[in-house]
């Protein structure tokens, strides 16, 4: 059985972490996983364990709450009511901490750099009220961030030591000593022994510790609204679905919650509204738009006995549908599941802190356990050994490693902003450099994610003009899906509107308009067979189309057919060269989508993938990613659509890009705003910088503790009578800090690099200029990736050589002229800056044309 709980006081993986491992150690748990992100536990057990599992989460230092959900309602996402507590929380401590800490650091070093300074506070006679004053202002700042306290020393307990660990001893050890100090000090002062007083005057560590908690606190409010920004996707995607549906009952129209539906329902749905659940049209007809599901960038249309999806939009016609899966079964109710389900799965990220504390800790308790033994032993000096100790705990907290992470990733991640990346946590870019596999979704990542009118194969007498004036009467009046294609390139290209008379569409098949008294249609093969044009050799140009990933729609009057127009999701500008430059880091490519096998090739040879899955569903596409993972693959996903958020989630680093959905945007770790890929490549190269800076700054946030713990201990003391002087802590604990943030600042300095895009071989195509052939033959084709078809209607693929000699323009039209006048070579293509010629024709060619290029007096390498 599994159950469900949440938890508080998480604030780090290694907290996750450590409720898991404890968790896990219950007697007839199975498995127990904890997601940071939504703040919840899933626990898979034999028998209810509950009570024995709610008192190991209590025992690890946190708090669960049992929150069963029955069946129907397991795929909604636990509130995100906790995390605002969180920060409400984290805020208030802030406010609290800040201010006081800032008068705090005044009162205790102020005469230290001659600042104005209250003679009440100064010199032996006004050192009681110093102290006493340090400790008020440090006793809220105790009290507002006492958690680090009871999870640092649960966690240390326990044997988990992490940062709340090393955090807690150090502000423990700082409190405890000044408040001895202080003790030492009124005694000096009722004693009237100003040596004494003198002596612990500079042994206040207050200070310090409110600095600590400070420092620790502000850098974990950062992270939490980091991670409310990315809980947020799974309320958006609920928000996503409509609240009431119109059910038929009887042929009454009632307004229905969508809770409440039952199967086989039957429920109408309307123009512009959303599908709420997943069913079968048993009534009616439209065009669906499914593309935040399926990834489909082309309208689906749906007829009696079509499947329609839940979270998908109709999009003119109205139908009635039958509910076939409810609540939790839904599609979109799937998709929330699988993202809670991701999200708890995740491994987490061990933070490189926490594996030093594990080390360091422990190693700076047994050496300060061991000091206080060894002075006792040779002195029998319970005041000096227990000053040793204290000492020693003291310089050991590394008030620079609160700083090491966070300034670093606050540059890199405000640099990355400057360049148009938007990095939502450190886990980014700790994770981004190590990727090895990068899937991107087809539709509006790898493409536009809008279908164009790429060509105008003509069949007729008639000009493109005559055509697109045709084709546009028609669609203007259409509900097809292509329609919007064919309207915006006749719009594009100054097409003046016919008026049309009887228009008339055909379910399933086209649509038909009187334009002059003269009948045209629009529409496939099955309309082209009732009206007795159907030819099997424009089918087979249509099917040739198809193959490089179009979709053909034919123009025919009542004897001919006329025209067919292809219309494709053209590729983005920049999408092949950031596909090349991601292959050159050796970082293996993978392409998704739920489009049909044949288009997903044709996409993935115009793009460069390495490969390609097809036929998807958004469960398939989460599934996938795990495939890569289960194969020990470090996994970037990148996508822009609601079906991918459960992917972007599941995946080690999830890309989205900034014009892609709200959810996608959400659920992703990182935002690409200008919606380029080559940003990725930049990305890349800043996760190696900074997680580089970011270890630097780690090591020098320990080197002075490596340098002042033998001096804590007293090892110069017997031989020089050294022993540490808390001013020299101080001041160390200080340069560590300012060095950290100096060289974080360094990361302003990136760079990122810029790509040359070169137009020419630009896949997409500017859209003004259509693609026209006249086929004298009724068998051509010519298309925007500038693969045409043979006289044989077989597809001659775009080649290019790398030609060397080449050095002006008349070199280029020299080259161009040799290679043109080859039979069955054309769209010859010379590049001086790649020195390159791009050319299609069959291979048979390629021998001829390496000939005619050297016969031309240049030099051939292949």
């Amino acid at each position: 059985m599994k159950n469900k709980y949440k938890v508080e006081g998480m604030t780090c993986s290694a907290c996750s972490a450590a409720v898991e491992r404890a968790v896990n150690k219950v007697e007839g748990v199975k498995q127990a996983n904890v997601s940071l992100l939504t703040n919840s536990m899933i626990v898979e057990s034999d028998t209810d364990k509950s009570e024995d599992i709610l008192k190991a989460v209590s025992k690890a230092g946190y708090k669960a709450i049992a929150d069963f959900e029955d069946e129907a309602q397991s795929s909604k996402p636990s509130s995100d009511l906790q995390i605002d507590n969180e920060i409400e929380s984290l805020k208030h401590r802030l406010v609290v901490s800040i201010p006081l800490m800032l008068v705090l650091m005044y009162v205790a070093m102020g005469h230290m750099f001659h600042l104005p300074y209250p003679d009440l506070l100064s010199d032996v006679a006004g050192s009681g009220v110093m102290i006493f004053l340090q400790f008020l202002l440090t006793l809220p700042i105790l009290y507002v961030n006492r958690n680090y306290f009871i999870h640092g020393f649960k966690s240390l307990i326990n044997r988990n030591p992490n940062m709340d660990s090393l955090v807690a001893l150090g502000a423990a050890a700082g409190v405890v000593y000044g408040i001895f100090s202080a003790f030492m000090i009124f005694r000096g002062l009722g004693t009237h022994n100003h040596e004494m007083v003198h002596k612990y005057l500079h042994d206040i560590y207050f200070e310090s510790s409110a600095m600590i908690l400070t420092l620790i606190t502000l850098g974990k409010y950062l992270e939490t609204k980091s991670k409310k920004k990315t809980t947020e996707s799974i309320n958006k995607l609920l928000e996503f679905q409509p609240d009431q549906v119109l059910v038929v009952n009887n042929g009454q129209e009632v307004i229905t919650k969508v809770e409440d539906l039952q199967i086989g329902d039957q429920i109408k749905v309307v123009p512009g509204e959303k599908i709420a659940v997943d069913g079968q049209v048993i009534k009616g007809y439209s065009s669906v738009d499914q593309h935040a599901i399926t990834g489909e960038s082309i309208p689906v249309e749906v007829k009696e006995g079509d499947k329609v999806i839940s979270g998908s939009i109709n999009q003119n016609g109205t139908f009635v549908m039958e509910a076939k899966k409810v609540g939790a079964d839904t599609t979109i109710s799937q998709i929330v599941r699988l993202m809670e389900e991701a999200s708890s799965t995740k491994a987490p990220i061990s933070k490189l802190a926490d594996k030093i504390s594990s080390i360091f800790v422990p190693a700076v308790i047994v050496l300060a356990i061991v000091s206080f033994i060894a002075w006792m032993i040779i002195y029998r000096d319970f005041e000096f050994a227990f000053s040793i100790a204290i000492a020693i705990l003291v310089i050991s907290c590394p008030c620079a490693l609160g700083l090491a992470t966070p300034v670093a990733m606050m540059v890199a991640t405000g640099k990355a902003a400057d360049n148009g990346i938007l990095i939502k946590s450190a886990e980014s870019l700790e994770t981004l450099h190590k990727v090895d596999t990068i899937i991107f979704d087809k539709t509006g990542t790898i493409t536009n994610g809008k279908p164009y009118l790429t060509d105008i194969n003509n069949l007729s007498s008639k000009s493109k003009n005559e055509l697109l004036k045709i084709a546009y009467a028609i669609e203007n009046n259409s509900q097809q899906p292509l329609a919007n294609a064919i309207i915006e390139a006749a719009k594009q290209e100054g097409v003046n509107l016919l008026d049309v008379d009887n228009f008339e569409s055909f379910t399933g098949k086209g649509v038909k308009a009187d334009i002059n008294g003269k009948s045209f249609y629009i529409g496939n093969d099955k309309l082209q067979k009732d009206i007795g044009v159907y030819k099997d050799s424009y089918k087979e140009i249509g099917d040739k189309y198809s193959e490089i990933g179009k979709t053909p729609v034919y123009l025919f009057d009542d004897t001919e057919i006329l025209a067919i127009f292809a219309i494709q999701d053209t590729i983005k500008d920049t999408s092949k060269i950031a596909i090349e430059e991601i292959k050159k880091l050796g970082i293996k490519t993978v392409m998704l989508t739920g489009d049909n096998a044949r288009t997903a090739k044709a996409m993935a040879d115009l793009s460069g993938v390495d490969e390609f899955k097809a036929d998807l569903l958004p469960q398939d596409k989460d599934r996938i990613v795990s495939e890569y993972q289960d194969q020990g693959d470090i996994v970037a996903m990148v996508g822009d659509g609601i079906n991918d958020a459960p992917a972007l989630i599941r995946s080690n680093i999830g890309i989205g890009v900034a014009s892609g959905t709200d959810i996608a945007i959400d659920s992703a770790d990182l935002i690409l705003v200008k919606s380029d890929l080559q940003d990725i490549v930049n990305s890349i190269s800043l996760s190696e910088k900074t997680i580089k800076n970011i270890k630097q700054n780690l090591f020098w946030a320990f080197f002075y503790n490596v340098l002042a713990i033998p001096v804590a201990m007293g090892l110069l003391y017997p031989s020089f009578g050294i022993k540490l002087n808390p001013m020299i802590g101080a001041l160390a604990m200080s340069l560590s800090s300012v060095f950290v943030v100096t060289n974080a600042l360094r990361l302003r300095n990136f760079k990122s690099k810029t790509f040359v895009k070169d137009k020419k071989e630009d896949i997409s195509n500017d859209q003004k200029n259509i693609n026209f052939v006249n086929n004298e033959n009724k068998n051509g084709i010519n298309n925007s990736d500038k693969n045409t078809l043979n006289k044989k209607g077989e597809i001659k693929m775009r080649k290019e050589l790398l030609v060397e000699g080449m050095t002006c323009n008349h070199c280029k039209m020299r080259v161009e002229k040799v290679v043109s006048e080859i039979a069955g070579v054309d769209q010859v293509e010379v590049h001086l800056d790649e020195k390159k010629v791009y050319f299609n024709s069959d291979d048979s060619k390629i021998d001829e044309i390496a000939q005619a290029i050297t016969d031309a007096g240049y030099e051939v390498i292949r």
